[in-house]
């Protein structure tokens, strides 16, 4: 029988009872986000870019910048007398008026290797001394090499009227071509884009685009006979012979003519051979005949 007494203990302990369910903590697992983890799974991995050419690159910046150090440099011209001793007077005093030097010629080549990755390693090893501005690959691909306003070594020894030093004024352009195969549609299509962009941000004359041969013709044979040399003059790119010919006159003087256009005649048949090679293209002997005169006698008066 329950007194007032037992049910007060009874209330007391259900008070006490709900205080401590009303304290506990309640632990809710949260829902996955179904969105959030499809939009995980879905993301593919990032490929990892591996630069195959970062060791030369990295080569390539760090001599930039030595040549950036020298050209900031701005020192007095320090000189001596003759007897070494006595310093003439000398002071740096900076102009305003000065700019980068630009080419003036383009000069172009046939690597004469058989690929691309070939050639690419050729001008990135250190031991070879060879260098071009650009590439182009037979898909029409373009790898540009060395910057335009800087001194790639791609011409060498020889001569092109009074220029001797020709890698200082001219830009380099090699075409993937081992030298007896003809050259791609693509090859030529970028090259001709190529050269109108040089020839308008460089503003280069017409006549200074030549070949290697043409410059060394003693003991470099590229671009070749098979080298489109007139589809490029149509285009501005050098110059061609004329579809009707006069013919040369009797004294024509063929070795001062050929002197004329830039060749180094000191080899008269190697001059030969390189004017014919880029004008006449369809023999590559050193005799002339009447329609290689009347070619050079109508060529030589365009420059």
């Amino acid at each position: 029988m329950f007194t007032c007494r037992n049910y007060y203990c009874f209330y007391l302990l259900l008070i006490v009872a709900l205080s401590f369910t009303a304290c506990s903590p309640k632990i809710i697992k949260p829902k996955p986000d179904p969105v959030k983890i499809d939009a995980v799974k879905a993301e593919p991995p990032k490929p990892v870019v591996v630069n195959p050419h970062a060791a030369t690159d990295s080569v390539y910046t760090f001599k930039t910048d030595s040549l950036l150090a020298i050209v900031k440099q701005q020192q007095p011209a320090m000189l001596f007398d003759s007897t070494g001793v006595v310093a003439i007077p000398s002071e740096w005093v900076g102009s305003v008026n000065f700019g980068i030097r630009k080419a003036n010629y383009v000069i172009i080549h046939f690597t004469g290797q058989d690929s691309i990755p070939q050639t690419l390693k050729t001008f990135t090893l250190k031991v070879t001394e060879v260098s071009a501005h650009y590439v182009i690959g037979k898909d029409g691909k373009v790898f540009h090499l060395v910057n335009d306003y800087l001194r790639a070594n791609h011409a060498g020894v020889g001569k092109w009227g009074s220029v001797t030093d020709m890698n200082s004024i001219s830009l380099g352009i090699e075409i993937d071509n081992n030298g007896t195969e003809p050259y791609t549609g693509a090859q030529i299509k970028s090259l001709l884009y190529l050269l109108a962009q040089l020839k308008k941000t460089y503003n280069i004359p017409t006549a200074n685009f030549i070949g290697h041969q043409d410059f060394a013709p003693k003991r470099k044979p590229d671009p070749g006979p098979l080298f489109p040399w007139k589809l490029l003059a149509d285009n501005g790119f050098g110059y061609w012979s004329d579809p009707v010919l006069e013919p040369a006159p009797d004294n024509f003087d063929y070795k001062t003519a050929l002197r004329l256009i830039g060749y180094d005649t000191s080899d008269l048949n190697a001059a030969i051979i390189a004017f014919k090679r880029h004008f006449v293209q369809d023999d590559s002997t050193s005799q002339l005949n009447q329609l290689d005169l009347n070619v050079l006698y109508n060529v030589y008066q365009k420059y």
